[in-house]
């Protein structure tokens, strides 16, 4: 088996599994709100089956792959009621961000590992692990912005006065047009950031 195909194979299990942690991070939190919707829908688990989506965790990382050159997707959002939460006021906010919070997690720990030690890893190990740096600063900084549907949004909401509430109507109601405008002409922006956190965090330059 080549590097190529070994590194590719890595990045796929990467991607699924900082999805998968991304999405049950929701739904734990919920459930310590007080939500149990995710749990009475089976999706309280790290089974990448009960979380893939066809398009964000199969269409897009190949997509994504060819375009450039890295893997990026998403999985389907963990169900919760809002209603159900103890913190009506606090309580969205908080189930939003616990999964960058995860992603955030998991690239400080991996970059902490090439860090500390990349003298003592070989090319390869040190590639690899470095994709977990990577894969997970997109993923936190991509669902910190707030676009609907994405996890920043709710800061947004509940931050927003409520003179503002006509701009809420209008972000939801041109969410899907905003969203692919921000995918493909204003995230790109944010990679000499993503970058420099890579940097920052792993004491290498990206790849």
């Amino acid at each position: 088996m080549t590097n190529s195909l070994i590194i590719d194979l890595f990045q796929v299990a990467v991607l699924i599994y900082s999805v998968v942690l991304h999405e049950l991070a929701h739904g734990l939190m919920a459930r310590s709100l007080g939500d149990r919707t995710a749990e009475d829908m089976g999706r309280l688990t790290l089974n990448p089956i009960k979380h893939l989506d066809l398009f964000g965790s199969v269409i897009l990382p190949i997509l994504s792959r060819i375009t450039t050159g890295f893997m990026f997707g998403y999985a389907k959002p963990v169900p919760y009621n809002p209603a159900n939460l103890t913190d009506q006021t606090y309580g969205p906010s908080k189930v939003a961000l616990a999964g960058p919070g995860v992603n955030i997690l998991l690239a400080v720990g991996a970059g902490l590992v090439v860090r500390f030690g990349g003298p003592f890893m070989g090319k390869t190990a040190l590639e690899l692990v470095g994709y977990i740096v990577w894969i997970n600063l997109v993923l936190a900084v991509f669902n910190l912005m707030p676009v609907p549907p994405l996890d920043g949004h709710w800061l947004l909401m509940t931050f927003l006065p409520e003179r503002w509430h006509g701009l809420k109507v209008a972000l939801y109601r041109y969410q899907w047009v905003l969203l692919i405008i921000f995918l493909f002409f204003v995230f790109p922006l944010f990679f000499p950031l993503l970058s420099g956190l890579f940097t920052l965090l792993t004491g290498i330059n990206l790849f």
